[in-house]
């Protein structure tokens, strides 16, 4: 198949670009290299500011590739906003994307209008980044402007536009599973986030001798640390290490390209990643295949989605920072505990998140659902 993959959160895309390339796909990645992260990608298309020259120009260069951007067979969204644009400058490329191919799917990956309105009713999620248990987090600063966008503006007219009219919609975690079976049952479908996993990771040995520092790793994005709840870990991190300061490190990662980031994780044990999840995403899943402990979300519901019977590789925390700070102070009190949790993180992300199995099942979804262009154009006009 002749595949377009547009947009890119957590080198997504790339990773199961690579996966379909070796089944013997033709498949093409355009993005902005997710900002700073700077992931891989066969056609740049970024944005160099919100200032109105570059503006001109970033929508001058849109409307030039789009001649480039016709006759796959299938197109995935990484998100509604797949262009760096407002809501209503990205529909008419929708409308030309949608007409000019085959298939269409649009992934949940992320923030999005059914993300944030099923989170706010307080009742599909025990917690989640806008509620803890019934008291939702509306009010809080860092979620305001997600609800305004999402909820109330053209980001989320926009997403329910596209929703109603994509063939089909890959959820990437459970917790995006859950949000969009409610809402559209007969097109969407988990498939796990694609790892490509090292050949040989290392398995740091820590068999309990004593005395064994534990080295974590916890990355933090600039204006987002507290949303995605990592001022509380590190918080609690900070807490382990003044009281065991010689059985404890820190290594920060602060808004690092990709490439840095994998360097800088490398000799740590573990990592620390989003609070508020049920479920490991990208990040935490190349962690754990470079053999890294995780801790996060670990839930119940993440495992039984996989069929996980055996493996219980992550250290599950509670959105709470004497829950995470008891958790870590576990860890760096019991070393011992960590050689057979990293190996079960290297066989759990080969067993489930392989990116050549996943890419598999992509195929199988794609190839299994049915064309609504045709069915679905007078509702869109009309929507």
């Amino acid at each position: 198949m002749k595949i377009l993959l547009l947009g890119d959160y957590s080198n997504v895309h790339w990773t199961l670009a690579e996966g379909l390339r070796r089944l013997g796909h033709e498949v093409t990645v355009v993005s902005d290299g997710d900002y700073w992260k700077g992931y891989r990608r066969d056609i740049s298309l970024r944005r160099r500011s919100s200032g109105i020259v570059d503006t001109l120009r970033y929508l001058w260069d849109c409307i030039r590739l789009m001649p480039r951007l016709r006759g796959y067979d299938v197109v995935q969204l990484i998100n509604p906003l797949m262009l760096d644009l407002k809501p209503e400058k990205i529909m008419p490329f929708y409308r030309y994307i949608r007409k000019h191919n085959g298939k269409l799917f649009m992934g949940a990956f992320g923030m999005d209008y059914y993300w944030v309105k099923t989170c706010l009713d307080c009742t599909t999620f025990r917690y989640s980044d806008f509620n803890i248990g019934s008291r939702s987090r509306a009010d809080e600063p860092q979620n305001r402007p997600f609800i305004d966008e999402w909820l109330n503006g053209g980001k989320g007219r926009l997403c329910q536009q596209i929703a109603l009219d994509c063939d089909g919609i890959p959820a990437g975690l459970y917790e995006y599973f859950a949000v969009y079976q409610q809402w559209f049952p007969g097109k969407t479908r988990f498939i796990p986030m694609p790892i490509e996993s090292q050949a040989s990771p290392q398995v740091m040995s820590k068999e309990g001798t004593g005395g064994e520092s534990v080295r974590f790793f916890i990355g933090i994005q600039r204006g987002r640390s507290v949303y995605k709840g990592t001022d509380i870990m590190l918080r609690a991190l900070e807490r382990v290490k003044a009281k065991y300061p010689s059985l404890c490190e820190i290594v920060k990662a602060e808004s690092v390209p990709f490439e840095e980031y994998k360097r800088m994780m490398q000799g740590c044990d573990v990592l620390l990643d989003q609070l508020y999840s049920y479920t490991p995403a990208m990040n935490a899943l190349q962690a754990m295949a470079q053999g890294l402990v995780v801790v996060g979300g670990g839930e119940p519901e993440n495992y039984d989605i996989l069929d996980e019977k055996v493996l219980r590789p992550i250290i599950n925390v509670l959105p709470d920072e004497e829950d995470v700070f008891a958790k870590l102070e576990q860890l760096v009190l019991h070393p011992e505990r960590l050689p057979e949790l990293k190996r079960q993180s290297i066989d759990y992300v080969r067993r489930h998140h392989d990116y050549m199995k996943v890419a598999q099942q992509y195929v199988e979804f794609w190839n299994s659902m049915p064309e609504l262009k045709n069915s679905n154009t007078q509702k869109f006009k009309n929507s």
